[in-house]
């Protein structure tokens, strides 16, 4: 064969090798509209990337080969390919078509040694190209994420499956029995699981009611706030993958104002401080000026005011749907 003819059909061969084969999309997924528009985006939730991202043992074995772009700092040596990657709702096949961030991260093999932020993706099935080499993907829906190693090798095309078995939750409160002032409720969410102090990991705080949390499935602790003192509800809830859970909480609570004079009726001095605790004690809420106003939780209270070097008591009681001004006489 001549020099030319042999140098053309080596060329043909390397091409090949390098155009990649795109796999075929599963046609087994099942498009679940309604629940898909259950779960708005929400501003805030996904923008922190996970600190120490690790793989998920529990994770389906397969593993993805994905390719690194060339010019990736951390790119090794090889050729790179594309992989697909798509979230899935639940084991069953409801896909997730907005609201996903994936974070791809090398792969740290020393101890002690963090994982590097490689890639950011917003795309619901996005397709990357990575050198060959292992990988920590984690795919982040709101506050539920997956997170597994995969493996690339050189010249491979694959399609990679998280499924994130999450669910939603909504959260609506009542204070006596009606809708309460927009704003004022906000609730923190803890994992049902103790450690050895018997104490529980916030997962998010300061919630906002009737917006849709996305969350892992399981049982969850949730605290309602109602106002910035101690008129706190408590419940558990239990959140199933590709369903939504609402839960109401109904609180319970008395607004008082606090004016500090020197006879009834008479003008509140400024730059008072305020504690409010118990009659045991416990310091309920701390505030500055004139007429602060709270609101607590039904009971039997202690309200010290300090102005200058002097400080005044009283005690008083809150009954629920109380709205009350409670005057500290300077005497």
């Amino acid at each position: 064969m001549p020099l030319l003819a042999r140098i053309v059909v080596a060329a043909a061969f390397v091409l090949g090798l390098l155009m990649p084969t795109y796999a075929q999309q599963p046609d087994n997924w099942r498009a679940d509209v309604e629940l898909r528009g259950a779960f708005p985006a929400l501003p805030g939730d996904d923008t922190a990337p996970p600190k120490n991202p690790s793989p998920n043992n529990s994770s389906p074995t397969n593993t993805t080969v994905i390719p690194r772009t060339l010019n990736d700092p951390s790119a090794q040596s090889g050729t790179a390919s594309g992989v697909k990657l798509i979230a899935l709702l639940t084991a069953d096949g409801q896909r997730i078509d907005s609201g996903i961030v994936w974070r791809v991260y090398d792969n740290a093999n020393a101890p002690n040694q963090r994982s590097n932020l490689l890639k950011t993706e917003h795309a619901a099935s996005p397709t990357l190209k990575l050198a060959p080499g292992e990988y920590i993907v984690n795919a982040a829906f709101g506050r539920a994420h997956l997170t597994r190693k995969i493996t690339v090798k050189s010249g491979t095309t694959a399609t990679e499956q998280f499924v994130l078995n999450a669910g939603g939750l909504r959260v609506k409160a009542l204070v006596e029995g009606a809708a309460p002032v927009p704003n004022s409720v906000t609730y923190d969410i803890y994992s049902d699981e103790r450690d050895q102090f018997g104490k529980r990991a916030k997962i998010m705080s300061r919630a906002k009611t009737d917006l849709i949390m996305r969350l892992n499935a399981g049982i969850y602790h949730i605290v309602s706030t109602y106002g910035d003192a101690n008129a706190t509800m408590e419940a558990d809830v239990t959140v199933e993958a590709g369903k939504l859970t609402e839960a109401t909480v109904s609180h319970a609570a008395a607004r008082v104002t606090f004016k500090l004079v020197m006879r009834e009726g008479g003008e509140a001095l400024p730059d008072t401080q305020w504690t409010v605790q118990t009659t045991e004690g416990q310091v309920i809420k701390r505030s500055v000026g004139a007429l602060p106003t709270h609101i607590l939780a039904p009971g039997t209270y202690t309200i010290i005011a300090r102005s200058g070097t002097r400080a005044f008591k009283r005690d008083f009681t809150l009954a629920s749907g109380e709205t009350t001004q409670v005057e500290v006489l300077m005497r």
